[in-house]
């Protein structure tokens, strides 16, 4: 090995991509110009481990908490691939980490090129856009992206409402090699089924009332790129069959038109619906949701990264309010990692957004939070009580307040509501926020059972 490592050296030297050479304890033995440039670019790395200069460790990753690829490589004796978060002179940021043992003459692995590429779309630190996060759960989430970003495979985006379907849809895109041609959204919840054809594959001239000229659909406006259906749960079964075309033989055609055209496209789609379920009840396409759902990524609701609020909150406050330098104080920070957040990293906006109008000064108290918290619709519960006018009221509405006859609606509702407590909020005409309130109301209003 020894003969071989000056020219594995000057190898190295050469590639674009940083690139470090390091032995059995982790010790750096050779970093190219390009990991010189972009991790240290003050001082000498050779004699230091990896993990002290990437992570300031003082323990290798796997006890510290992460994954080490040279510790998995030397079990399976294979290449690895990992992602991890690691320190640059512009702070954290994250790394795809591809780990090649190479062997000496006797077949005893001696050294490793690990090769470092910067994953662009996600931060570990508050950032004015993308994707932010550290959370063991977004880490493992990323880790998905950058595996299949890459690929040309079908990706379908599992989440709640509020999490970043749209967010993580775009990294799968700049991940991938089409990533400097168009990432085309489609709402599939705002189109309704009159349109969406005509909207997806474009019409020709007089195809039908009001067309006037030839149009290009969403579909060939992605040419050569991404395709995002976002809501893909809210297709129609009519149009679920023409999708699904255009899935298995990247073809379709205009409305209007016999000319079969050929789509150059990658197909990420998003939903906050159980499609599984949907397939069971004959709502949603069995053929249809296996070709959409080749690579699926379950994205974590905010309740399962609370130790993200704080990086989140420093953004989303910058974000709304790029006028103000506004801080959030350790209290209201505090108060926010106790919240529930059903509606997610939107709900967490929308919050410190209200809070921000609330403050008068540049800092957010605990105070600001509470009221951005307790500020809902003021009509309601008219709108509760208006859901609910179908339902007999209970014989003794008459003696009872507003808020008794309110909670009387409500657990009237919930004995026959058995969809979400999203679809429930929606039919009230509340929001998902001013619903679970109610409903901690009413549970702490009832007396205790026996």
């Amino acid at each position: 090995m020894a003969t071989v490592l000056p020219e594995l050296v000057s190898y190295l030297e050469g590639l674009p991509e940083p690139h470090i050479l390091f032995d059995r304890q982790y010790r750096i033995v050779a970093a190219n110009a390009a990991y010189r440039r972009q991790f240290s670019p003050r001082g000498s790395v050779i004699g230091r481990t990896c993990y002290e200069v990437s992570h300031h460790f003082s323990v290798p990753c796997d006890q510290a908490g992460e994954s080490c690829p040279l510790a998995r490589s030397r079990e399976t004796g294979q290449r690895e691939r990992v992602l991890h978060l690691h320190h640059t002179p512009q702070g954290e940021s994250y790394v795809n980490i591809e780990l090649v043992p190479l062997r000496e003459v006797g077949g005893e692995l001696a050294y490793f090129i690990e090769k470092m590429e910067p994953l662009r779309v996600a931060q570990g630190q508050p950032a004015a856009q993308g994707l932010i996060g550290r959370a063991p759960a977004f880490q493992r989430m990323l880790e998905l992206v950058s595996r299949v970003g890459p690929s040309q495979a079908s990706v379908l985006l599992l989440g709640e409402s509020g999490t970043g379907k749209e967010l993580v849809a775009q990294a799968v895109h700049e991940a991938s090699l089409r990533a400097a041609k168009a990432l085309v959204v489609v709402d599939c919840a705002s189109l309704p089924e009159t349109l969406f054809e005509s909207e997806l594959f474009g019409h020709e001239r007089g195809a039908f009332t009001g067309a006037n000229h030839s149009k290009p659909g969403l579909v060939e406006a992605a040419s050569g790129g991404t395709l995002f259906l976002d809501e893909v749960g809210d297709i129609p079964l009519l149009m679920q069959v023409k999708l699904l075309r255009l899935l298995e033989s990247g073809t379709y055609r205009r409305v209007g038109s016999t000319e079969l055209r050929h789509a150059d496209v990658r197909v990420v789609s998003a939903t906050h619906r159980h499609l599984r379920a949907m397939v069971a009840d004959g709502r949603f396409r069995e053929d249809l949701y296996y070709r959409l759902s080749t690579f699926p990524i379950a994205l974590p609701p905010l309740r399962e990264r609370v130790e993200d609020i704080p990086l989140l909150a420093v953004a989303l406050l910058a974000r709304v309010t790029p006028d103000r330098r506004m801080a959030l104080s350790a209290d209201a920070l505090a108060l926010l990692q106790r919240c529930p957040f059903p509606g997610n990293v939107r709900e967490l906006r929308n919050v410190l957004e209200r809070a921000a109008l609330l403050a008068d000064g540049v800092c957010i108290e605990a105070v600001h939070v509470e009221r951005a918290l307790d500020t809902e619709d003021p009509h309601a519960g008219r709108e509760l009580w208006s859901a609910e006018s179908s339902h007999p009221a209970p014989a003794s509405a008459s003696g009872m307040s507003l808020r008794c006859v309110e909670r009387a609606a409500l657990r009237a509702q919930l004995q026959t509501h058995r969809g979400s407590r999203a679809e429930l909020a929606r039919k009230l005409g509340i929001s998902e926020r001013s619903l679970y309130r109610k409903l901690r109301d009413m549970d702490s209003a009832d007396p205790p059972g026996p």
